[in-house]
């Protein structure tokens, strides 16, 4: 969380957990960039992430979608589930075993206390109706809840998140974007950042959306872990490249 100018407050979500489960509705809450986010915290936490995209009943692309965020999260499990089924226990069932700890993690109308009560088998959780003009939910869960299911294992239910920073080491990364981790073996440059170098393999070979994605949760990631001098340097480059913008602008202007 910020709080001023680059002041951040670490926030705990939850603690000595096996699995995340990542619940995203396949409506308007539906974000491949956010979900890419959301992996790469849990990985960053050595924490197991499974994808669960709910609303399936309710999308009539879901195989599609299922096959893009596969594409896009290599390595972690997909589910595509209705939360309001009791078949959603089913196919989650590799992960609810006795004695395992799992977290529903997900922006806020996404799904995650429907399915909380689906997966318990009964009425703990609360629930409310999202908003009809962008499937935003209303905050229904406040506080995280601790819940047990028919099986042995069991969840946490969380309050709805729509950003978050990551808080852990730029390597990290390249166990959720290992195309980009990849590809950039074969780039001519060591240092290449992908963007106009020549002789990069990265730029022509993923999607400037996946790859605008990479580079501003690498620079989060390194943001807590550069010194005060190199921060100071960077604003110093900054403002050196704004003023020259504003130069050219104006003199164009003539």
């Amino acid at each position: 969380l910020h709080d001023g100018r680059d002041k951040v407050t670490r926030v705990v979500i939850v603690s000595n957990v096996d699995t995340a489960l990542l619940v995203m509705g396949l409506d308007h809450d539906f974000s491949v960039r956010r979900l890419e986010r959301f992996v790469a915290l849990a990985r960053m936490a050595q924490v197991e992430p499974v994808v669960v995209l709910t609303k399936a009943d309710l999308c009539a692309d879901a195989a599609v979608r299922l096959a893009e965020v596969q594409q896009s999260v290599p390595g972690a499990d997909v589910r595509a589930v209705n939360a309001l089924d009791a078949d959603a226990g089913s196919a989650l069932a590799d992960w609810l075993l006795p004695g395992r700890t799992l977290v529903l993690v997900g922006s806020s109308g996404a799904g995650k206390s429907t399915l909380t009560n689906t997966l318990a088998a009964a009425e703990v959780a609360c629930t409310g109706a999202n908003r009809t003009g962008d499937s935003r939910g209303r905050h229904t869960t406040t506080t995280r809840s601790l819940h047990t299911t028919p099986s042995g294992a069991c969840i946490i239910d969380t309050p709805g998140l729509r950003t978050l920073r990551l808080d852990g080491d730029a390597d990290q990364l390249g166990t959720v974007f290992e195309d980009i981790a990849q590809l950039a073996l074969s780039c001519r440059f060591r240092d290449c950042l992908h963007d106009s170098e020549p002789g990069c393999a990265v730029r022509d070979a993923v999607s400037p959306e996946r790859l605008a994605n990479y580079r501003k949760l690498l620079r989060e990631a390194r943001r807590d872990s550069i010194t005060a001098l190199e921060r100071k340097a960077i604003v110093q480059k900054w403002k050196v490249r704004s003023r020259a913008g504003r130069e050219r602008a104006q003199a164009k202007r003539g």
